[in-house]
């Protein structure tokens, strides 16, 4: 299996540092996005722990490296920050949210905890495979407000699970099937509030990476967007394999807590 790659993390239009962090790693078949929560002390320095932790592991497993590997990965980073909190910051919070994306054996694999988003593009159609981990989106699943009206909200921002706040980092997990030809997006929030569904899948349409992830950044930078932005676009190569040799799979796309995961990878 083959994939390309391309990827951008920048300050923004307005903000005067940059708390994103990412992981580009297609050798690997391994992507991370990361976003130092805002408000918070360091939050760049908690991005970039939770991506050099995964890349480290990267660097010593390669494309070894398990769906359970990269979830003990994220949690050492989460100690890590904790840490790091403890030692630097006398106990104050440092946080940040993680999408990351793992594919093997014909299957993606996506971890999270926050707002951070990945999307897979299939068919012409985008959709949001991860769940954002925010107060609006739980009113929004309690049928309390439309999801129309999340956009703007107060408690937009309100995250409630993020790196470096709890002991135990509590992620969730989705799998699916490959196909051929299928993009993925990863992005912080930074991102997916600047641009819409629709904005997004016309980036993409036409299947080349690296001017999508370029007409999204500076798009991003022309509205002078009020956040840091970063993405990452996987393409599926069509010629990478045979779609017979993956292992047959009853179950469809789904999302399983994140307990099974030590029967995964």
């Amino acid at each position: 299996m083959a994939f390309r790659s391309a990827s951008f993390t920048h300050k923004g239009g307005t903000r005067e540092h940059n708390e994103d962090a990412l992981l580009d790693a297609p050798q690997a078949g391994v992507w991370v996005v990361a976003d130092g929560m805002g408000g918070h002390q360091a939050g760049d320095v908690a991005s970039q722990m939770t991506c050099d932790t995964v890349a480290r592991e990267v660097e010593r497993q390669g494309s070894q490296l398990s769906v359970d590997g990269l979830r003990t990965a994220l949690k050492d980073a989460n100690e890590q920050i904790r840490d790091y909190a403890r030692d630097t910051l006398d106990g104050q919070t440092v946080g940040a949210t993680v999408i990351a994306l793992r594919i093997r054996d014909g299957r993606y694999h996506v971890l999270w905890a926050g707002d951070s988003r990945c999307y897979r593009l299939r068919a012409g159609a985008l959709v949001q495979i991860s769940r954002d981990h925010s107060q609006v989106a739980e009113l929004v699943d309690q049928g309390l407000i439309r999801p129309d009206e999340a956009d703007g909200h107060p408690l937009a921002h309100v995250i409630t699970r993020a790196l470096g706040v709890d002991d135990e980092l509590s992620l969730d997990y989705a799998t699916g099937e490959i196909q051929p030809g299928d993009l993925f997006l990863l992005c912080s929030d930074g991102v997916s509030n600047e641009f819409g569904t629709r904005d997004l899948e016309g980036f993409l349409g036409d299947g080349k990476i690296r001017d999508a992830s370029h007409a999204i950044m500076y798009s991003a930078l022309v509205n002078k967007c009020g956040d840091n932005i970063t993405c990452i676009i996987v393409n599926v190569d069509e010629g990478g394999y045979d779609p017979q040799q993956i292992r047959a799979e009853n179950d469809a796309d789904a999302t399983v807590p994140v307990s099974v995961l030590n029967n995964q990878g």
